[in-house]
Formats: C-alpha cells, structure tokens, sequence
C-alpha cells in the first residue's frame, strides 16, 4: 500500500505557504496558500472537499453537485462539461476543481484562475484524488476517508453468501446503453462483492453496448437507474432474457443512482446498496 501511494499520490511539495499538486493533465498547479474559495464542477469532487471537512469553502458547484445538502444552496455555475466560465470567475474563486475533460479548463487559466483537474475512474484513482484534494486542502490524513471506503466496501462483500456472489450482473450507468465494464470503479466494487460482471474487461471502464451483446450474455441480474428505465423491454430480444422474465431487476431510485455513479466517499455506501440488490434475487 505504501508503494502504490508514493506512485500514486501526485502531490508533489508543500514549503511555506506554496503548495504544489500535479493533477490528471500531469499540470504542476502551484498555489501561493490553502484555497479559501473553491469553485467544483464535478459532483464526486464536490463530496470530497465535503467529507475532508472543507465544505464552507466552497463557493459554487455544478448543476448536478447535490450531496450534502448545504451544496444545494451554493451558486450554479453549468454542466461539468461545459461550465459558465463568466459564473465562476464572477465568484472570485482562489481555485476551480473540475474534470479533466471539461470544455473550460483552457479558458479559466488564460483568465489567470487556478485550475487543479482531477477525473477519478477506478478505485486506485479515488484514493489518489483523496490524497490531491487533502494536500490542496491542507488536510493532514485525506487517506483516513479511503480506509473508511475500503472497510465498508469489504464489510458489504462479507455480508453476501457464496451463492449469492455467483450472480452474474449487467450494470447499466446511463441510456446510450452505457455499462459499467469491469475496469471502472464501478465494475471493481462488482468484483469485490464477488459478482460477475458480464462487460468484458477489454471493451474499457464504460463502453456503449449494442443491446443485442446483453441478450447474448443473458445476465442473472439487472441493475439501472429509475432514469433509464424507459423502453427497456421494447429493446430487441431482452423481452425474452431470464433477468427480465423473471422480474430480477434492480430499479434505483435517483438518489441511489447518484451514490453508485459518483467515484468518491461514498462508494462503501454504492456496495452496500449493491449487496442489497443481489441478496435480495432468488436462488
């Protein structure tokens, strides 16, 4: 664990009041003290200032930040994709979190804002933006929140029986159909509550499907958000899969869709959610 933290943890110095952290661009960001006004624009960022306890210096999130709820309160500023970049400079922010695939990053920079991009996909990648996110922060021991995680994600793994871990699973993240392949965090929570999921490895962390390769596997299980639900019997041939006959579906609300996608504190409470889901289907 040491070594893949010495690898993994990208933030780099901390010498007077300077501050640098590489982020996922591989950008060396330096900032002049600890932000007291920061500006997230993608919600699992959003959470983890939160959860380290710097919740009151946010100053504005994206449209979709929702969790605690006193983020709900704060400035919009857009889409994570495309946030408003005339908002965010108007609230005078010291640094701006956001995804690396942002369409603003670029343009925020060229105005002179501090920009730290960070887009977690797997679970080695959650601890390290922990570790960013507290250097940024100043917070001494971010990596306490991960042993939070990984403690309650294998508590949600020993709760499953034998039987119930043999269940094999199509977990579909949003309408497209994308799924979440075994690569991503969510995929990785799947294996460690001993599932099989039925997205091959190869075809990367969240592939769009053909519909027809989920008939072909014929899942013992369904997972997908209440949003997405639409139309899913009239897809060619699932009418007719097993999962769907037999009514082995699990329809999650919009809150429990919002855990379970978001890469971030919350992912021991998405395993739990999950081993709740699979224990509950007949054997």
């Amino acid at each position: 664990m040491k070594s893949l933290l010495a690898a993994a943890l990208v933030c780099t110095a901390v010498s007077g009041w300077a501050t640098q952290v590489r982020d996922d661009r591989g950008v060396l960001v330096t900032l002049p003290g600890a932000p007291q006004r920061i500006v997230s624009t993608l919600p699992s960022l959003t959470e983890t200032v939160c959860e380290l306890g710097a919740c009151q210096r946010l100053v504005g999130v994206d449209r979709y930040s929702n969790f605690p709820a006193t983020v709900r309160q704060l400035p919009q500023v857009g889409g994570g994709i495309d946030p408003n970049v005339e908002a965010i400079v108007a609230l005078k922010p010291d640094l701006v979190l956001m995804a690396v695939s942002s369409r603003a990053v670029e343009r925020l920079e060229a105005l002179g804002v501090k920009v730290v991009a960070l887009e977690p996909k797997n679970a080695a990648d959650v601890q390290r933006v922990l570790g960013v996110v507290g250097t940024v922060l100043g917070v001494s021991d971010a990596q306490r929140v991960w042993r939070v995680i990984d403690a309650g994600v294998q508590a949600a793994a020993q709760s499953l029986s034998p039987a119930a871990k043999a269940t094999r699973v199509y977990f579909e993240v949003n309408q497209g159909p994308y799924a979440a392949g075994q690569t991503s965090f969510i995929g990785e929570t799947l294996t460690r509550l001993g599932a099989q999921n039925i997205i091959a490895a190869e075809l990367g962390p969240f592939p769009k499907i053909n519909p027809e390769y989920v008939v072909r596997a014929d899942p013992d299980l369904i997972m997908i958000g209440a949003r997405n639900m639409d139309g899913l019997a009239q897809r060619p041939g699932w009418a007719a899969m097993r999962a769907m006959r037999e009514r082995r579906i699990c329809v999650f609300t919009p809150d429990e869709s919002d855990v379970l996608v978001r890469p971030g504190p919350r992912m021991a409470e998405a395993a739990r959610i999950m081993a709740r889901c699979i224990s509950r289907q007949p054997r």
